[in-house]
């Protein structure tokens, strides 16, 4: 993963509604990046009624309620989270790729942006780093969550 976050405009987010599907596995690790991208789109104006949360066992049933999420048709962004930690096999990279091809395809089908916010770690300490600690993906999440709504209500017909 990169250190190199793109410098995002900053977003007005009060008119935008989010969608979050978020893995329960790893949770600690997860619930961190609920609670930076909260944090982040409170400072931009999004009001918490207008973020609604599903909550999924793991990581591969993220896609399922985003696509959920997108039907729905109420969010003008929806962001997926989740944490795949690697072990004794490369299990972590087979459900990381399989959940970022679904992701996309949701996205692109029902035309409506989709965050992917599935943290792929090879160690827990590069996972911790990133949803815990200085490298504060929760917050990328959100910023381009805002960018993403931006885009949407100005070029969706």
């Amino acid at each position: 993963m990169s250190l190199d976050a793109p410098a995002l405009a900053p977003v007005d987010g009060a008119p935008f509604s989010f969608g979050i599907a978020a893995a329960c596995f790893n949770a600690e690790l997860v619930d961190g990046l609920i609670a930076s991208l909260r944090t982040t789109f409170s400072a931009s104006g999004v009001r918490p009624e207008r973020i609604e949360l599903l909550r999924v066992p793991g990581s591969h049933e993220v896609p399922y309620a985003i696509q959920l999420l997108a039907e729905s048709g109420r969010h003008d962004c929806l962001i997926a989270l989740g944490v795949l930690i690697g072990g004794d096999t490369n299990h972590h990279e087979m459900v990381g790729n399989s959940v970022s091809q679904a992701l996309q395809q949701i996205s692109l089908s029902a035309r409506r942006p989709v965050i992917n916010g599935v943290v792929v770690a090879n160690t827990r300490a590069q996972a911790e780093a990133r949803c815990l600690g200085p490298i504060n993906r929760g917050a990328e999440f959100a910023r381009a969550a805002l960018t993403m709504a931006v885009l949407k209500q100005t070029h969706s017909r």
